[in-house]
C-alpha cells in the first residue's frame, strides 16, 4: 500500500502528503459507498475503498467545499 501520494489535479500544486496514518472514512453510505476520505495537514484526501492502492485525489479545502456544493446540486449524477 502507497504510504503517500502526489496525484495532482488541475491548478495548485498539492503537498504530497503522508497518508500511510490516515484515518479513513467512508462516505454515508455505508458498505455500499465505495469512496473514503481522510483529512490530512489542512487537505482532505479522497480514495476509492474497492482499491486503496490508487494514488488519492487531494483537495484544498475550497476544493473541497466547491466539489461537495457541486455534488449536491446534482452536477455529477450520472443517472
Amino acid at each position: 500500500m502507497l504510504d503517500s501520494t502526489t496525484e495532482q489535479l488541475a491548478g495548485d500544486a498539492k503537498p504530497d502528503l503522508d497518508l500511510a496514518n490516515a484515518t479513513w472514512q467512508s462516505s454515508g453510505q455505508g458498505r455500499r459507498g465505495n469512496v473514503q476520505i481522510a483529512f490530512v495537514e489542512g487537505y482532505i484526501a479522497m480514495r476509492d475503498r474497492r482499491d486503496p492502492d490508487v494514488p488519492a485525489v487531494i483537495f484544498s479545502p475550497g476544493e473541497w467545499r466547491a466539489f461537495v456544493l457541486s455534488a449536491r446540486d446534482g452536477a455529477f449524477d450520472l443517472t
